[in-house]
């Protein structure tokens, strides 16, 4: 391949759609830079540059000589029977690979002195921005675990057993509070309902109560400086609402000195931007190695979601001594940007691999028999979780295995963990036949109805309906129920209208009736795995409305009407709104003599918020809405649609992470008949870094 031929074929790719036009500008520009570089190695950086925007941290040229077609999820010709970039990266052997980015001036070692803009390490290769980060992370993670800090057992068991008063959390929650004291950096991970949240709260009061006891080394008795963080404004306000009632329900009284632990424990909740301080126009933050936080300890929940740049930020704005705190669901999907941290972090943590001196620390401090699999009996090979050759990481990491949100048993835990382990065939056991009608709300708008107005119906907890078409009657009694037996969306607006205020009623009734009308819509959710095609959030938003009108619960009106959901796209700071926060737009009753006024209801942080339409500065309606965006919350109902038509967007950990929205109910809408949930099932997110590689 000439440079002349590269170039024409980068032109027809990004016409075609193979490659973005960054991609193609990042080849003219290292073309310019390093004219004596062979086209092969041009084509191997556009390539990886390809892959960051799939997600890959690096390009994978193991995999690639192995088989392009698969790696880069591009097919190997097009419509025209013309080479694609897999086409011409195809049948190439890793060694030819490695000769053609033999050439100094593009492709480094990874040293920090080097100019190079590649970075070849073993058989991957990276534009040198991600490999800085990628170290940043590694060297930042490894400096934490490697170092052990020592605490006498003894206190550290009389405060677990006043933080774990008899009938509350469970062994699992106890084991990861004891490991997380042990080094500079902990990571808990666990699936839905199984306590993340309240096991941190109990952890960072365990911490405080140590420190203010004078048995944390090195730091007498100064109280810790403990800050809290989420990757999004949705997810900082969640969390920040889980921690005050997790404070709340502490033992306060059973804990020396509880009264000042409480008042040192923070509340607040920020951004990971806000709390590194973005600057406008710039990756770069304010706090870095230069300007580092301030702070002792530092919590991240919903870290499944931090992208490899930002966690290589916080780590390099971290205090050498600060302690580092990750909380997240390793099962679900990873962050939209490049890399996954927590996934490659958490790769052994369903085996345990904790060293004897662990396992010993462990019961020393826990106080109660451990979990089978922590012992074993002298003469006989290690098992369970016990691994002598366990990583200094592998010490840091506490995998919580008890849900308290899914019953034993439960159709929604046991569908989530079918998914989870790639079991197709059980998956489709739990959820049984399609779902072809439904008896609580068919019939049509004049059938018989319940009286009574409820969020759903127990006719099942999993369900699949296989719609016949985009227009399926058995689907739009899903999302609208009938006019006599509102279900879905007509539920929440249902109440709308049956328990609006008389105009004459004080502000407090119009608060109350806001909070119903949101606590209805939470209790319904359509999410959809792609945003656009007939299946898509688009669609799908638009079709639900014209439903919901058709049905006469829906103003006839575009725009701005009353009902209509709307999903925060960006960060309002001056309105105390983020994004990912959902409202429902209401009508208030107008001065004397003047029309009603729409104002949008927002369930935020810190209460109720109601806000004028004309100040939201980017919504969209939401009646549907990506699984992505639906990480971290829940609904009484969630149902996740999938597309008639493969997409490489459709995996395990998408599946997995909708089934587990739901609290109570859970419908899988497939066109396909279970064809693309048995396809999703078999692809994971599987995402080239150098994180999935031994730290050590």
């Amino acid at each position: 391949m000439s440079e002349t031929d590269l170039r024409d074929d980068l032109a027809r790719w990004v016409q075609d759609g193979w490659l973005r036009p960054l991609d193609a500008a990042f080849a003219r520009f290292l073309q310019e830079k390093v004219p004596q570089a062979p086209s092969r190695a041009i084509l191997a950086a556009t390539l990886a540059s390809h892959q960051l925007g799939r997600g890959h941290v690096c390009l994978d040229l193991a995999a690639l000589a192995d088989d392009a077609v698969f790696t880069l999820a591009i097919p190997s010709r097009d419509a025209n029977g013309l080479p694609t970039p897999a086409g011409a990266a195809q049948g190439e052997a890793l060694e030819s690979w490695f000769a053609a980015l033999s050439c100094p001036e593009l492709v480094g070692q990874g040293e920090e002195e080097e100019a190079a803009p590649l970075v070849r390490r073993a058989h991957r290769l990276y534009l040198r921005r991600q490999w800085d980060n990628e170290r940043a992370v590694r060297q930042g993670v490894l400096a934490r675990v490697r170092e052990v800090v020592l605490l006498a057992p003894e206190p550290v068991r009389a405060l677990l057993d006043a933080l774990f008063p008899s009938g509350e959390g469970d062994v699992w929650q106890r084991l990861a509070c004891a490991l997380a004291l042990r080094r500079r950096f902990a990571l808990i991970t666990g699936g839905p309902g199984t306590g993340k949240t309240s096991t941190v709260v109990r952890l960072i009061a365990l911490l405080q109560a140590l420190a203010l006891q004078g048995r944390i080394p090195g730091r007498g008795e100064a109280p810790l400086r403990i800050r809290l963080a989420a990757p999004t404004g949705k997810a900082a306000a969640r969390l920040s609402e889980s921690i005050g009632r997790s404070l709340e329900r502490l033992p306060w009284e059973a804990l020396p000195q509880g009264g000042r632990i409480r008042a040192t424990l923070p509340q607040e909740v920020s951004t990971l931007h806000r709390l590194l301080g973005a600057r406008a126009g710039s990756r770069r933050f304010r706090h870095d190695e230069a300007d580092p936080l301030v702070l002792d300890v530092l919590v991240i929940d919903e870290a499944s979601m931090v992208d490899l740049e930002m966690m290589a930020a916080v780590l390099r704005a971290l205090p050498p001594a600060a302690q580092l705190v990750l909380l997240g669901d390793k099962d679900q999907l990873a962050s939209v940007e490049a890399g996954a941290v927590l996934g490659g972090l958490c790769r052994r943590a369903d085996e345990g691999h904790y060293t004897p001196e662990t396992i010993a620390w462990l019961r020393a401090t826990v106080g109660e028999e451990l979990p089978e699999g922590f012992g074993v009996e002298e003469g006989e090979e290690p098992s369970g979780f016990i691994d002598f050759q366990g990583s200094a990481l592998d010490q840091a990491i506490a995998m919580l295995r008890q849900s308290h949100r899914f019953a034993a048993g439960s159709a929604i835990g046991r569908l989530a963990a079918a998914v989870n382990r790639g079991d197709a065939a059980a998956a489709r056991g739990v959820l049984g036949g399609p779902l072809a009608s439904d008896p609580d709300v068919s019939g049509e708008e004049g059938g018989e109805g319940r009286a009574s107005i409820t969020p759903g119906h127990p006719r099942s907890e999993v369900a699949l309906l296989v719609p016949q078409s985009q227009e399926d009657a058995a689907l739009r009694r899903l999302v609208c129920g009938t006019q006599k037996n509102p279900a879905g969306y007509a539920f929440y607006l249902q109440v709308l209208h049956a328990q609006r205020p008389l105009p004459e009623a004080p502000q407090a009734a119009w608060d109350d009736w806001a909070r119903a009308v949101l606590a209805a819509y939470a209790e319904f959710q359509i999410l959809c795995a792609l945003r656009e095609g007939p299946w898509g959030v688009g669609e799908m938003n638009r079709r639900i409305a014209h439903w919901l009108r058709r049905q006469g619960v829906l103003p006839d009106e575009e725009g701005w009407y009353e009902g209509r959901p709307v999903l925060m796209t960006r960060n309002a700071y001056a309105l105390g709104l983020m994004n990912g926060d959902v409202g429902v737009t209401l009508a208030l009753p107008g001065a004397e003599g003047q029309a009603p006024r729409l104002m949008v209801a927002f369930a935020a942080a810190g209460g109720l918020r109601w806000v004028l339409p004309a100040r939201l500065p980017e919504v969209e309606t939401v009646f549907a809405l990506t699984v992505h965006k639906s990480q971290g919350s829940e609904f009484g109902h969630a149902v996740l649609v999938l597309p008639d038509t493969p997409s490489p967007l459709l995996t395990r950990e998408l599946i997995y992470t909708g089934i587990t929205r739901a609290r109570s109910r859970f419908t899988l809408v497939d066109p396909s008949g279970g064809a693309m949930l048995e396809a999703a099932i078999a692809r994971r997110v599987l995402r080239s870094s150098g994180l999935e590689a031994p730290l050590e």
